[in-house]
Protein backbone atom coordinates (compact mmCIF):
# COMPACT_ATOMS: atom_id res chain seq x y z
CA UNK A 1 0.00 0.00 0.00
CA UNK A 2 1.32 3.44 -0.94
CA UNK A 3 2.24 5.50 2.09
CA UNK A 4 3.13 2.52 4.27
CA UNK A 5 6.90 2.70 3.62
CA UNK A 6 9.30 5.40 4.70
CA UNK A 7 10.75 5.73 1.19
CA UNK A 8 7.28 6.77 0.00
CA UNK A 9 7.92 10.09 1.74
CA UNK A 10 11.12 11.03 -0.05
CA UNK A 11 11.17 14.16 -2.17
CA UNK A 12 13.88 16.49 -3.44
CA UNK A 13 13.76 20.06 -2.20
CA UNK A 14 16.22 22.62 -3.62
CA UNK A 15 18.21 24.28 -0.84
CA UNK A 16 16.92 27.68 -1.86
CA UNK A 17 13.36 26.69 -0.91
CA UNK A 18 14.26 26.22 2.78
CA UNK A 19 13.21 29.44 4.49
CA UNK A 20 16.07 30.91 6.52
CA UNK A 21 14.13 33.89 7.83
CA UNK A 22 10.42 34.51 8.47
CA UNK A 23 8.14 36.58 6.28
CA UNK A 24 8.22 40.33 6.99
CA UNK A 25 4.78 40.05 8.57
CA UNK A 26 3.51 36.83 10.15
CA UNK A 27 0.31 36.56 8.10
CA UNK A 28 1.99 37.68 4.84
CA UNK A 29 3.09 34.11 4.12
CA UNK A 30 1.45 32.13 1.34
CA UNK A 31 -1.30 29.60 2.06
CA UNK A 32 -1.89 26.55 -0.09
CA UNK A 33 -5.49 25.37 0.27
CA UNK A 34 -5.98 21.66 -0.36
CA UNK A 35 -9.52 20.31 -0.79
CA UNK A 36 -9.76 16.65 0.19
CA UNK A 37 -13.19 16.13 -1.39
CA UNK A 38 -12.29 17.39 -4.87
CA UNK A 39 -8.48 17.28 -4.92
CA UNK A 40 -8.44 20.96 -5.96
CA UNK A 41 -5.41 22.99 -4.86
CA UNK A 42 -5.68 26.78 -4.45
CA UNK A 43 -3.05 29.43 -3.78
CA UNK A 44 -3.99 32.11 -1.26
CA UNK A 45 -2.43 34.34 1.41
CA UNK A 46 -2.47 33.37 5.07
CA UNK A 47 -4.26 36.59 6.03
CA UNK A 48 -7.28 35.28 4.10
CA UNK A 49 -7.75 32.51 6.66
CA UNK A 50 -9.84 34.94 8.69
CA UNK A 51 -12.61 34.73 6.10
CA UNK A 52 -12.50 30.96 5.65
CA UNK A 53 -13.46 29.60 9.08
CA UNK A 54 -17.22 29.60 9.72
CA UNK A 55 -18.80 31.05 12.82
CA UNK A 56 -19.36 28.35 15.44
CA UNK A 57 -16.30 26.35 14.46
CA UNK A 58 -13.35 26.06 16.85
CA UNK A 59 -9.66 26.81 16.30
CA UNK A 60 -7.35 24.59 18.36
CA UNK A 61 -4.03 26.19 19.37
CA UNK A 62 -0.99 24.73 21.12
CA UNK A 63 0.08 27.30 23.71
CA UNK A 64 3.55 25.89 24.40
CA UNK A 65 6.44 28.34 24.60
CA UNK A 66 9.95 27.72 23.23
CA UNK A 67 12.67 28.27 25.80
CA UNK A 68 16.33 29.14 25.25
CA UNK A 69 17.36 25.51 25.27
CA UNK A 70 20.63 25.79 23.35
CA UNK A 71 23.62 26.32 25.62
CA UNK A 72 26.96 27.06 23.96
CA UNK A 73 30.17 26.75 25.93
CA UNK A 74 33.61 25.20 26.14
CA UNK A 75 35.02 22.01 27.51
CA UNK A 76 37.91 21.94 30.00
CA UNK A 77 40.26 21.74 27.01
CA UNK A 78 38.89 25.01 25.65
CA UNK A 79 37.24 23.29 22.66
CA UNK A 80 33.65 24.35 21.86
CA UNK A 81 30.70 22.29 23.03
CA UNK A 82 26.93 22.47 22.91
CA UNK A 83 24.16 21.33 25.25
CA UNK A 84 20.56 21.20 23.97
CA UNK A 85 18.26 20.94 26.97
CA UNK A 86 15.25 18.72 26.29
CA UNK A 87 13.36 18.44 29.55
CA UNK A 88 13.82 18.96 33.26
CA UNK A 89 13.47 15.79 35.31
CA UNK A 90 11.79 15.54 38.70
CA UNK A 91 15.19 15.39 40.40
CA UNK A 92 16.15 18.80 38.99
CA UNK A 93 18.55 17.43 36.38
CA UNK A 94 18.02 17.77 32.64
CA UNK A 95 17.89 15.34 29.77
CA UNK A 96 19.91 16.87 26.96
CA UNK A 97 21.48 16.28 23.58
CA UNK A 98 25.18 17.11 23.51
CA UNK A 99 27.84 17.86 20.90
CA UNK A 100 30.41 16.48 20.43
CA UNK A 101 28.82 13.35 21.84
CA UNK A 102 32.03 11.32 21.87
CA UNK A 103 33.78 13.88 24.07
CA UNK A 104 30.99 14.66 26.53
CA UNK A 105 30.91 11.48 28.58
CA UNK A 106 29.77 11.27 32.21
CA UNK A 107 32.07 13.31 34.41
CA UNK A 108 32.82 15.96 31.77
CA UNK A 109 31.76 19.60 32.14
CA UNK A 110 30.83 22.42 29.78
CA UNK A 111 31.52 25.98 30.92
CA UNK A 112 28.76 28.21 29.56
CA UNK A 113 29.36 31.50 31.38
CA UNK A 114 30.81 32.80 34.63
CA UNK A 115 29.01 30.90 37.36
CA UNK A 116 27.16 28.68 34.88
CA UNK A 117 28.34 25.14 34.08
CA UNK A 118 26.72 21.94 32.81
CA UNK A 119 28.03 18.69 34.28
CA UNK A 120 27.37 15.48 32.35
CA UNK A 121 26.34 12.81 34.86
CA UNK A 122 24.78 9.93 32.90
CA UNK A 123 24.25 8.57 29.40
CA UNK A 124 20.78 7.26 28.47
CA UNK A 125 19.64 4.42 26.24
CA UNK A 126 18.44 7.08 23.80
CA UNK A 127 22.04 8.37 23.46
CA UNK A 128 21.09 11.57 25.25
CA UNK A 129 22.75 12.72 28.48
CA UNK A 130 21.55 13.56 31.95
CA UNK A 131 23.18 16.84 32.94
CA UNK A 132 23.19 18.91 36.11
CA UNK A 133 23.30 22.68 35.74
CA UNK A 134 25.55 24.37 38.28
CA UNK A 135 24.70 28.05 38.63
CA UNK A 136 25.66 30.94 40.87
CA UNK A 137 22.11 32.28 40.69
CA UNK A 138 18.60 31.27 39.68
CA UNK A 139 18.78 28.43 37.15
CA UNK A 140 15.97 29.67 34.90
CA UNK A 141 17.37 33.19 34.92
CA UNK A 142 20.77 31.84 33.84
CA UNK A 143 19.18 29.85 31.01
CA UNK A 144 17.24 32.91 29.87
CA UNK A 145 20.36 35.09 30.04
CA UNK A 146 22.85 32.77 28.36
CA UNK A 147 20.79 30.31 26.33
CA UNK A 148 20.11 30.63 22.62
CA UNK A 149 16.91 30.17 20.63
CA UNK A 150 17.06 26.53 19.41
CA UNK A 151 16.54 27.15 15.71
CA UNK A 152 16.07 23.97 13.64
CA UNK A 153 19.20 22.39 12.13
CA UNK A 154 18.16 23.29 8.56
CA UNK A 155 18.34 27.03 9.34
CA UNK A 156 21.97 27.60 8.47
CA UNK A 157 22.71 30.62 10.64
CA UNK A 158 23.09 31.58 14.26
CA UNK A 159 20.04 32.81 16.11
CA UNK A 160 19.47 36.56 15.98
CA UNK A 161 17.72 38.91 18.38
CA UNK A 162 14.58 38.86 16.22
CA UNK A 163 14.25 35.08 16.54
CA UNK A 164 13.39 35.39 20.24
CA UNK A 165 10.06 36.86 19.16
CA UNK A 166 9.50 35.39 15.69
CA UNK A 167 10.30 31.76 16.59
CA UNK A 168 7.40 31.94 19.05
CA UNK A 169 3.65 32.09 18.54
CA UNK A 170 1.88 35.26 19.71
CA UNK A 171 -0.22 33.09 22.05
CA UNK A 172 2.66 31.10 23.62
CA UNK A 173 2.32 30.71 27.40
CA UNK A 174 3.79 27.59 29.03
CA UNK A 175 7.56 27.19 28.62
CA UNK A 176 8.81 23.74 27.69
CA UNK A 177 9.39 23.31 23.94
CA UNK A 178 12.69 23.08 22.06
CA UNK A 179 10.92 23.70 18.73
CA UNK A 180 8.04 25.97 17.85
CA UNK A 181 4.61 24.69 16.77
CA UNK A 182 5.32 26.39 13.48
CA UNK A 183 1.86 26.50 11.90
CA UNK A 184 0.97 28.93 14.66
CA UNK A 185 3.78 31.33 13.72
CA UNK A 186 1.57 32.81 10.98
CA UNK A 187 -1.12 34.11 13.35
CA UNK A 188 -1.20 37.74 14.47
CA UNK A 189 -3.21 39.22 17.35
CA UNK A 190 -5.30 41.04 14.74
CA UNK A 191 -6.11 37.82 12.86
CA UNK A 192 -7.09 36.04 16.07
CA UNK A 193 -9.27 39.00 17.05
CA UNK A 194 -10.96 39.01 13.64
CA UNK A 195 -11.74 35.30 13.96
CA UNK A 196 -13.20 35.82 17.45
CA UNK A 197 -15.31 38.72 16.18
CA UNK A 198 -16.75 36.42 13.49
CA UNK A 199 -17.82 33.90 16.14
CA UNK A 200 -14.98 31.42 15.75
CA UNK A 201 -14.18 29.79 19.09
CA UNK A 202 -10.68 29.15 20.37
CA UNK A 203 -9.61 26.05 22.31
CA UNK A 204 -6.15 25.87 23.86
CA UNK A 205 -4.21 22.64 24.30
CA UNK A 206 -0.64 22.04 25.34
CA UNK A 207 2.07 19.83 23.86
CA UNK A 208 5.73 20.51 24.54
CA UNK A 209 7.58 19.90 21.27
CA UNK A 210 10.75 17.82 21.55
CA UNK A 211 13.80 17.56 19.32
CA UNK A 212 12.47 14.26 17.98
CA UNK A 213 10.12 16.25 15.77
CA UNK A 214 13.05 16.82 13.36
CA UNK A 215 14.28 13.23 13.37
CA UNK A 216 13.64 11.39 10.08
CA UNK A 217 12.29 7.86 10.24
CA UNK A 218 15.22 5.50 9.67
CA UNK A 219 13.41 2.16 9.25
CA UNK A 220 11.59 1.32 6.01
CA UNK A 221 8.48 -0.25 7.57
CA UNK A 222 6.57 2.43 9.47
CA UNK A 223 5.26 -0.09 12.00
CA UNK A 224 8.84 -0.64 13.19
CA UNK A 225 9.49 3.02 14.00
CA UNK A 226 9.82 3.89 17.69
CA UNK A 227 8.06 7.21 18.15
CA UNK A 228 9.49 9.95 20.37
CA UNK A 229 7.41 10.99 23.38
CA UNK A 230 6.09 14.48 24.10
CA UNK A 231 4.19 15.81 27.12
CA UNK A 232 0.61 17.02 26.57
CA UNK A 233 -2.29 18.41 28.60
CA UNK A 234 -5.96 18.82 27.66
CA UNK A 235 -8.13 20.33 30.40
CA UNK A 236 -11.70 19.18 31.21
CA UNK A 237 -12.99 22.56 30.01
CA UNK A 238 -11.27 22.20 26.64
CA UNK A 239 -12.58 18.65 26.16
CA UNK A 240 -16.11 19.80 27.02
CA UNK A 241 -15.82 22.75 24.63
CA UNK A 242 -14.70 20.53 21.73
CA UNK A 243 -17.50 18.04 22.41
CA UNK A 244 -20.05 20.87 22.48
CA UNK A 245 -18.83 22.23 19.14
CA UNK A 246 -19.06 18.76 17.60
CA UNK A 247 -22.53 18.16 19.09
CA UNK A 248 -23.96 21.21 17.35
CA UNK A 249 -22.31 20.34 14.03
CA UNK A 250 -19.34 22.70 14.19
CA UNK A 251 -15.92 21.92 12.76
CA UNK A 252 -12.62 21.43 14.59
CA UNK A 253 -9.68 23.27 13.00
CA UNK A 254 -6.28 22.12 14.30
CA UNK A 255 -3.44 24.60 14.03
CA UNK A 256 -0.39 22.42 13.50
CA UNK A 257 0.52 18.79 13.72
CA UNK A 258 1.20 19.22 17.45
CA UNK A 259 -2.40 20.26 18.14
CA UNK A 260 -3.68 17.36 16.08
CA UNK A 261 -1.31 14.93 17.78
CA UNK A 262 -2.61 16.15 21.13
CA UNK A 263 -6.26 15.72 20.19
CA UNK A 264 -5.67 12.27 18.70
CA UNK A 265 -4.22 11.30 22.08
CA UNK A 266 -7.48 12.15 23.90
CA UNK A 267 -10.24 11.29 21.40
CA UNK A 268 -12.02 7.93 21.48
CA UNK A 269 -13.40 5.79 18.65
CA UNK A 270 -16.75 7.60 18.91
CA UNK A 271 -14.97 10.94 18.29
CA UNK A 272 -15.56 12.06 21.88
CA UNK A 273 -12.83 14.12 23.53
CA UNK A 274 -11.57 13.46 27.06
CA UNK A 275 -9.35 15.45 29.40
CA UNK A 276 -5.88 14.05 29.88
CA UNK A 277 -2.20 14.68 30.39
CA UNK A 278 1.03 12.73 30.21
CA UNK A 279 3.50 11.49 27.63
CA UNK A 280 2.18 10.62 24.18
CA UNK A 281 3.99 8.38 21.72
CA UNK A 282 1.16 8.32 19.22
CA UNK A 283 2.36 7.81 15.63
CA UNK A 284 -0.19 8.95 13.06
CA UNK A 285 0.38 7.64 9.54
CA UNK A 286 -1.61 5.95 6.76
CA UNK A 287 -3.84 3.99 6.87
CA UNK A 288 -4.83 5.38 10.29
CA UNK A 289 -7.96 7.52 10.19
CA UNK A 290 -7.83 10.86 12.00
CA UNK A 291 -10.86 11.21 14.28
CA UNK A 292 -10.24 14.45 16.14
CA UNK A 293 -9.93 17.15 13.47
CA UNK A 294 -12.00 18.27 10.50
CA UNK A 295 -9.46 20.74 9.08
CA UNK A 296 -5.71 21.19 9.50
CA UNK A 297 -3.41 24.21 9.21
CA UNK A 298 0.20 23.10 8.85
CA UNK A 299 3.56 24.05 7.38
CA UNK A 300 5.55 22.05 4.82
CA UNK A 301 7.62 19.33 6.48
CA UNK A 302 10.87 17.41 6.06
CA UNK A 303 11.09 14.30 3.86
CA UNK A 304 10.70 11.01 5.74
CA UNK A 305 9.41 12.86 8.83
CA UNK A 306 6.61 11.73 11.11
CA UNK A 307 5.00 15.15 10.55
CA UNK A 308 4.69 14.57 6.81
CA UNK A 309 3.27 11.12 7.52
CA UNK A 310 0.67 12.67 9.84
CA UNK A 311 -0.43 15.06 7.10
CA UNK A 312 -0.72 12.10 4.70
CA UNK A 313 -2.96 10.28 7.18
CA UNK A 314 -5.21 13.34 7.33
CA UNK A 315 -5.24 14.44 3.70
CA UNK A 316 -4.53 11.13 1.97
CA UNK A 317 -1.13 10.02 0.74
CA UNK A 318 -1.54 10.75 -2.98
CA UNK A 319 -3.05 14.21 -2.45
CA UNK A 320 -0.40 15.14 0.12
CA UNK A 321 2.49 14.24 -2.17
CA UNK A 322 0.85 16.01 -5.12
CA UNK A 323 0.46 19.10 -2.95
CA UNK A 324 4.17 18.97 -2.08
CA UNK A 325 5.12 18.62 -5.76
CA UNK A 326 2.93 21.63 -6.50
CA UNK A 327 4.47 23.64 -3.66
CA UNK A 328 7.97 23.00 -4.99
CA UNK A 329 6.94 23.90 -8.54
CA UNK A 330 5.17 27.08 -7.37
CA UNK A 331 8.07 28.32 -5.27
CA UNK A 332 6.61 27.92 -1.79
CA UNK A 333 8.98 28.39 1.15
CA UNK A 334 9.44 25.26 3.26
CA UNK A 335 9.82 24.28 6.91
CA UNK A 336 9.61 26.29 10.13
CA UNK A 337 9.84 29.82 8.74
CA UNK A 338 8.15 28.89 5.48
CA UNK A 339 4.62 29.05 4.05
CA UNK A 340 1.53 27.19 5.19
CA UNK A 341 -0.97 24.64 3.96
CA UNK A 342 -4.65 24.39 4.84
CA UNK A 343 -6.29 20.99 4.38
CA UNK A 344 -10.08 21.21 4.12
Amino acid sequence: MKGSRTSDYDFHLPDGRIAQTPAERRDASRLMVVHRDSGVIEHRQFAELGTMIPSGDVLVLNTTRVFRARLLGRRDSGAPAEILLLRRNDDGRWEAMVHPGGKLKPGRSVHIAAGFDAVVEEATERRTRIVRLVTAGDEQAMIDAHGHVPLPPYIARADAAADAERYQTVYARESGSVAAPTAGLHFTPELLAALAARGVERADVLLHVGAGTFKPVSVEALDEHVMHDEWYHVTPNTAAQLNAVRARGGGVWCVGTTSLRTLESVVDTHRVFHAGEGETRIFIHPPRRVLSADHLVTNFHLPRSTLLMLVAAFAGYDLTMRAYETAIAEGYRFYSYGDAMLVL
